[in-house]
């Protein structure tokens, strides 16, 4: 996959998330730190109705929690116009809570999700697995 200029990219698991962007070109991409921002206190909730067979498990519901939040985070962002094309790179249960919380505009300025645990990489590693797409 191309990654173009000054496309966000957001790296999400269950523990971190980092807002990255590409300061190169599309033919010559370069990731650099844009934002890690905190949303550990955003109110959001994540899996509305779930019901997780292995228990009440608060690691997992923390978990999709912070993926509520990342989604929301990106939501503004995108409604505020400081994303407008958007890669999102998770391990696919974050991925998958994500997504029940796009906005419309947020589907919108998505250039492509992949479902890959690509957190703690450095940024020529994780192009490497986003060229790889």
């Amino acid at each position: 996959m191309k990654l173009p200029a000054q496309a966000h990219v957001a790296i999400a698991d269950g523990t971190r998330f980092l807002l990255m962007r590409n300061t190169g070109t599309a033919t010559e991409p370069a990731l650099e730190l844009a934002a890690e921002p905190d949303v550990s206190e955003t109110g959001e909730s994540g899996a509305v109705g779930h019901n997780d067979p292995r228990g009440d498990d608060y690691r997992t519901q923390e978990k999709l929690d912070r993926a509520a939040g990342i989604a929301g985070w990106l939501n503004g962002q995108v409604l505020e116009h400081r994303i407008e094309q958007l890669l999102i790179v998770a391990d696919p249960d974050t991925l998958g809570e994500m997504r029940k919380h796009y906005r419309k505009e947020t589907e919108g300025a998505l250039i492509g999700e992949l479902d890959k645990q690509v957190t703690g990489m450095p940024g020529p590693e994780i192009l490497r697995v986003i060229e790889a797409a």
